[in-house]
């Protein structure tokens, strides 16, 4: 009688992992690769034929002729494989007294905002903390730093900035958002480093 269970057994088994693990996993590729094929493959972005980063996932920027990224909560910054936030709310004392104060402080040496106009997204973590995007005022801050460091005029940065100011998904989802590494390679390019 088990002998009988056994080979019927086997058989889906077996007809189950082709179809869930060949058929499926393949129709699936192969839309993607169709439909989205830039995303698919990790909207990854390229100069001069180098890949050099991911429009989706951010990177870390320290110098001053950079505009830099949100605060990553992401292993050592950035890193994919330790995503994920710091699980500390607005009543955490820890957050409030270490990390916002000394972020706030730097923003206040670094490029002289005033602590009441200080954007919380320069302060703040993403919940994945590979967020690439950081908002228009946070970038707006940033503006005389790189122009600066840059030797540029700080209108002409503030209209690249404009330029790669992204509106709200279909007019209705998200906020307003720049891609820091979209934005920062056209500052190489409109305005190299000295």
């Amino acid at each position: 009688m088990l002998r009988g269970q056994i080979k019927p057994a086997l058989m889906l088994t077996l007809v189950l992992c082709i179809l869930t693990g060949v058929v499926y996993p393949g129709i699936v590729t192969g839309l993607a690769q169709t439909i989205f094929p830039s995303q698919a493959n990790g909207s990854l972005v390229t100069v001069n034929g180098k890949v050099v980063g991911s429009a989706l996932i951010g990177q870390t920027f320290t110098r001053d002729e950079y505009f830099h990224s949100r605060p990553s909560a992401a292993g050592t910054g950035y890193d994919a494989t330790s995503s994920g936030g710091t699980n500390k709310g607005p009543t955490d004392a820890k957050l409030a007294d270490t990390l916002i104060k000394v972020r706030a402080d730097s923003a206040v040496a670094l490029m002289g905002v005033k602590r009441g106009a200080i954007p919380s997204d320069l302060v703040t973590a993403s919940a994945s903390g590979l967020d690439p995007h950081i908002s228009p005022a946070n970038a707006q801050v940033q503006v005389y730093r790189v122009s600066h460091a840059r030797g540029a005029d700080s209108a002409a940065v503030r209209q690249l900035v404009d330029a790669h100011t992204e509106g709200r998904q279909f007019g209705v989802f998200g906020e307003p958002r720049v891609n820091v590494l979209l934005l920062n390679i056209a500052i190489d390019s409109a305005f190299p480093k000295r």
